[in-house]
């Protein structure tokens, strides 16, 4: 059965959105958020029916043609109007675990009761998350300024009945779907539209989904990376403690601790080295390992604060008697921040492919590529191409995306974040990373079997003995497509989820 979670009862955390992935929920609107947004909703109905001001995007035109008066007749067609006119996405399918965060999210910002709508849209988004009718959304079209506005609008057709829907495992039309659950589309009144639309949610939604991701692949690089230490017969002085007290980064310290707890009773690490270094890919991992752990942090407090924040224009403040056009739409804050993130995943996957390349190179008494039987066999040879392959892609997709910006709506809108290319890159990174790791791990298994009879740690030898029951030794050569494939979803899965915790 799905537990209860109230969504507006206070700030949702990272945490608390962890949970929510792990594992089903009925979300549910709180007491005081409904009593929020009714009180705004009064607010602005009284406004409208008092007084002839004029106030963007409620009962003015959009973007550049804000100065334009709507008839109070028109008013419910100006947002339906506009819902229509901007579902302009186009290119790939957004993951539907990221369209069922951007519902949550965008419920829980209109519950935060400074947008002006009625407690029927959101409870609307609420249905659509609790009932599994997930909009369809595509990747390209938001330029991460004036809100998610393409990504917004396909995530608020189902709630006029239009659009599409994935349904019952099928893509169909929303009407079909809200028929099938006995919901009636909504009439959007003032408002309305303008606050779906308006928002950062579709960057939200992708960093949220990608500062997960970071978590397990932080905890995965630390472990793949003892692993490989000891396959490749490395030393333990770069991970001593006294190293990393005169350079206190708290990242650094913490990996250097996970390395040396994967590591420890490990017979192959306290035996006797005849080299005075290893290779900085060895050497340095506490230091470029923990300078991503501390750029993972900081990121997850800018989206903490954000998905915590009124992100539509404009906002409304009844204690304050004040209805203001301003920018908090603006993806900015996002767009940086993702960028960053940008760099510490890929520095994972770039100092990964270093260590299996040196850990196929025919160094410290491996045989090259890691080969039964060399020459007959190429053995691991390709799978590094794979990783230099991904982790050259990532370095493509690290260009900033938050430097650019192309003025759109007559000059109105002159500059943009550009966050959701931003947080689309930052996603495609993580994952690439995360397959980068895989074939590390793929090959510093290998490597460590020819360290035998010498043993690593009680923990990595556990480890070893849990991923050799899903991906065995190679003895000959085969189609490693299909080890690879099944590393990442060893490290995706139960076993390793539970070594790490």
């Amino acid at each position: 059965m799905s537990k209860p979670f109230h969504i507006g009862a206070g700030p949702l955390t990272m945490q608390q959105l962890r949970a929510l992935l792990a594992e089903p929920h009925h979300l549910v609107l709180a007491d005081e958020a409904r009593e929020r947004i009714t009180k705004c909703r009064e607010y602005l109905e009284g406004k409208l029916r008092d007084t002839d001001n004029l106030y963007y995007g409620i009962n003015t035109g959009f973007g550049s043609m804000c100065d334009i008066a709507i008839d109070k007749s028109q008013i419910e067609q100006l947002q339906e109007n506009l819902v229509l006119s901007h579902s302009c996405g186009i290119g790939a399918l957004v993951p539907k675990p990221i369209i069922k965060l951007m519902l949550l999210l965008k419920a829980h910002a209109l519950g935060l009761g400074h947008s002006g709508v009625r407690v029927v849209v959101v409870e609307r988004l609420l249905e659509l998350y609790n009932k599994d009718i997930i909009p369809v959304i595509y990747e390209q079209g938001s330029l991460g300024a004036s809100g998610d506005l393409a990504p917004l609008a396909h995530l608020s057709l189902p709630l006029i009945g239009r659009g599409e829907v994935y349904y019952n495992g099928q893509t169909v039309a929303s009407s079909e779907a809200l028929k099938a659950e006995r919901l009636q589309p909504l009439t959007l009144k003032a408002k309305e539209g303008l606050a779906l639309l308006n928002g950062t949610q579709f960057m939200a939604a992708y960093g949220v989904e990608t500062l997960l991701l970071a978590k397990r692949l932080t905890a995965n690089a630390n472990m793949i990376a003892a692993v490989s230490l000891d396959a490749f017969d490395a030393k333990t002085e770069s991970f001593h403690t006294l190293i990393h007290q005169v350079r206190p980064f708290s990242g650094q310290a913490m990996a250097a601790q996970h390395i040396r707890e994967w590591r420890e009773g490990s017979a192959i690490a306290e035996k006797h080295k005849p080299y005075v270094q290893d290779p900085y890919s060895f050497r340095c991992i506490p230091q470029v390992h923990g300078a991503s752990v501390d750029v993972v942090q900081h990121v997850a407090q800018v989206f903490e604060t954000e998905i915590n924040s009124v992100t539509d224009n404009p906002l409304i403040f009844p204690e304050e008697d004040e209805i203001l056009s301003g920018g908090n739409f603006h993806g900015q804050p996002l767009a940086l921040a993702l960028d960053y993130l940008k760099l510490a995943l890929a520095e994972y996957g770039s100092i990964s492919e270093r260590r299996t390349y040196q850990l196929i190179s025919g160094s410290r008494g491996l045989p090259r590529f890691l080969a039964a039987e060399e020459g007959l066999n190429s053995g691991l040879m390709i799978p590094q191409y794979t990783a230099a392959s991904l982790v050259s892609r990532s370095k493509q997709l690290c260009s900033p995306a938050s430097i650019d910006s192309i003025p759109s709506s007559a000059g109105q809108e002159d500059h943009v974040s550009m966050g959701a290319n931003a947080a689309v890159q930052a996603y495609q990174v993580a994952e690439n990373t995360e397959r980068i790791l895989a074939i590390e791990l793929l090959t510093a298994m290998q490597a460590l079997d020819f360290r035998k009879p010498i043993l690593s740690s009680p923990r990595i030898e556990k480890l070893r003995a849990d991923y050799r029951a899903v991906v065995t030794f190679n003895a000959q050569d085969r189609e490693l497509y299909k080890d690879m494939e099944a590393t990442v979803g060893f490290l995706r899965g139960r076993g390793i989820n539970r070594l790490i915790n």
